[in-house]
């Protein structure tokens, strides 16, 4: 490990404990009685939460959505992506499309989405599967347009098909545009999961949060929502990792591997 590594690293735990310190200080101090529970009292509650069969199907459930919601949408982002960068005709068909339905929120249309699927984990797959969408049909189209026309052009010369070079020089050239994407497709994913079942009523942590919210089990729901931080941030590290290992051949990783 870097010096660099190490002293971020440092800095980065010596802040945790600040903060918890802090915490703890507001919690049992100026806002002692408030709801605000102090840090021994979530990690309580923590523990009691992963010790319960029902918080681990939940869970699993809120993860399942995420999962599937998110993949769905990175099959059709890259390949409509694809599409709209390559295609112009295609661009241009759904430029009105994508610019309409760009500043609406998964939030927005989950009333729609619950008139048509239900409070149901079908429901929160929808919805993952729109907010994650966009973002990655943006940049995959934003990636294909930045290929070196050079390479392209030289691809040509040598008899090469359209789809050939879509799969073997514009794909890679794009896949750092997808890649980002991802990674902002991720929390989306989880955050979409999550609200659906604090709002629209369907399954998973959403729901146990709007739970304990109403039954005013403050500690718990803070528990939760510190489960959830904790997921988000190990699953922002694994597709960070997966992304540099898979993408080290990409000039845009050779720094971060080297």
């Amino acid at each position: 490990m870097s010096t660099a590594t190490t002293r971020k690293t440092v800095l980065g735990i010596a802040g945790l404990v600040l903060a918890v310190l802090a915490w703890h200080v507001a919690a049992a101090g100026p806002m002692k009685g408030s709801p605000l529970p102090t840090p021994g009292e979530v990690l309580a509650a923590t523990s009691d939460l992963v010790q319960s069969l029902e918080f681990w199907a939940s869970l699993a459930v809120t993860m399942a959505m995420a999962a599937k919601g998110f993949a769905l949408a990175l099959v059709a982002g890259v390949i409509l992506g694809m599409a709209v960068g390559w295609f112009g005709m295609v661009g241009k068909a759904l430029s009105f499309v994508i610019e309409f339905l760009k500043p609406i929120p998964p939030i927005v249309i989950m009333p729609l989405a619950i008139l048509v699927f239900g409070p149901t984990q079908q429901m929160g797959e929808f919805l993952v599967f729109y907010g994650c969408l966009l973002p990655i049909l943006y940049q995959t189209a934003a990636g294909v347009r930045e290929t070196d026309p050079v390479a392209i052009q030289t691809s040509r010369s040598y008899g090469v098909g359209t789809g050939e070079i879509l799969g073997r020089v514009v794909l890679p050239s794009a896949s750092a545009f997808i890649a980002t994407a991802v990674r902002t497709a991720i929390p989306i994913a989880l955050i979409v999961s999550v609200v659906t079942g604090l709002l629209g009523g369907g399954p998973g942590l959403g729901y146990e949060i709007q739970r304990a919210l109403s039954a005013n089990e403050t500690a718990e729901l803070y528990g939760l929502v510190l489960v959830l931080g904790a997921v988000g941030l190990l699953l922002q590290l694994l597709s960070g990792g997966i992304e540099v290992s898979v993408l080290k051949w990409h000039p845009s990783y050779r720094k971060v591997v080297h």
